[in-house]
């Protein structure tokens, strides 16, 4: 590579330091094994942040963040932050990245590794295999819409609402990602919405019907409400490829998704935003959907694997280094055949070991893998 890329590291609250501690083990491996090398820069965020400074994320760490190639995100959140006001809570600093960097398109692979079919709580025989890819909108819907809020009425009754609203635009950028994705893999995209009970279900639908017709060659899409989608990923997951949905469905249905393969720390996420038509350069964020887990926070407990995977995510995604996002891959797969495994992913005839000892295991993996 012709010059130094520019990794912004963000490791948060609770487990997040300690599996970003450990993938940056990776990084060094490949920065010996294979010429990748990075210009790393660090910045609080969330509870650290506002432990530090009063705030989830300083003005200066959000032009870090923009400035960078890539960010790895680690996990935010904790109870000791649950009676701070709203404004100040450790997730907004996280979703004030999402939005300032207008990181529209949330990807959420749920993958079975064959060393972990056993893993999930369902029949190996519906898991086994499983590949899908969630597509969610991340900065529209009900956590961004306008108005939203709390009031009281004369008589006391306290009210809370939230405004679920999109825009044909805003629906036509998630899906060409979704499309773009679909035609790299199987070639089937499933749309998800609630069109039957909700007006911007409806619009949904109605848009993305006409970007399949105009833009949707080489896909075949289908409709699905969200309720009957939820239904079916615990029923039959297979049949899906790539899902997309609204940010309100998509959160929960890449949860759903996600224990389908066993383990919430074993999954990694992408959010993309649009690709810059004069320096062919997009705003990133990678993070594993395990969250900060306190009850184990500073014991080293973590599965760091998520956190690996969404290091592997950012190499294909935002430097095009598909090899060696293979290779990581490869290596996380081998690495859970070996004898040892987190709390998470413990099975009979396995030794139990912490963030250290699977990251080691994972090290091993790809020297035997790239000799």
């Amino acid at each position: 590579m012709a010059s130094n890329k520019k990794l912004m590291i963000m490791a948060g609250d609770g487990i997040g330091q300690e599996v970003m501690t450990a993938t940056l083990k990776v990084a060094d491996w490949l920065s010996k094994h294979r010429s990748i090398s990075f210009d790393v820069t660090e910045g609080l965020v969330g509870g650290a942040a506002y432990d530090a400074h009063g705030t989830p994320l300083k003005d200066e760490t959000l032009a870090d963040a923009m400035a960078a190639d890539a960010t790895l995100f680690g996990a935010v959140g904790g109870p000791q932050y649950d009676d701070l006001p709203f404004e100040l809570k450790p997730e907004r600093g996280l979703l004030t990245l999402r939005k300032e960097m207008d990181l529209f398109a949330n990807l959420r692979p749920a993958m079975v590794f064959p060393a972990l079919v056993s893993a999930s709580t369902l029949k190996p025989e519906i898991v086994s295999g499983l590949n899908i890819m969630i597509v969610r909108e991340l900065t529209g819907g009900v956590y961004f819409a306008e108005p939203r809020g709390r009031t009281t009425d004369e008589d006391g009754t306290v009210r809370a609402f939230d405004t679920n609203m999109y825009t044909p635009p805003e629906i036509e950028r998630i899906g060409r990602v979704a499309f773009d994705l679909a035609r790299k893999r199987d070639g089937k995209l499933t749309s998800v919405e609630k069109s039957n009970v909700m007006h911007s279900g409806i619009l949904w639908r109605e848009v993305m019907t006409a970007l399949h017709k105009a833009e949707g060659e080489g896909v075949e899409m289908s409709h699905m409400y969200a309720d009957n989608c939820a239904m079916q990923l615990v029923r039959a997951p297979k049949q899906f490829d790539v899902l997309v949905t609204d940010n309100l469905f998509g959160d929960i249905l890449s949860d759903t998704a996600a224990m389908l393969t066993g383990s919430l720390g074993m999954l990694p996420s992408a959010s993309l935003g649009a690709v810059d038509a004069t320096t062919g350069k997009r705003h990133a964020l990678y993070e594993p959907v395990h969250g900060s887990a306190p009850d184990i926070a500073g014991k080293g407990l973590a599965n760091p694997l998520a956190e690996v995977l969404s290091f592997s995510m950012l190499l294909r995604y935002s430097f095009d280094q598909g090899d060696d996002a293979d290779l990581i891959e490869k290596a996380v797969e081998k690495s859970l055949e070996g004898e040892l495994r987190t709390g998470d992913i413990m099975a009979d005839g396995f030794t139990a070991t912490g963030t250290d000892g699977m990251i080691d295991q994972v090290i091993r993996s790809l020297d035997e893998l790239s000799r």
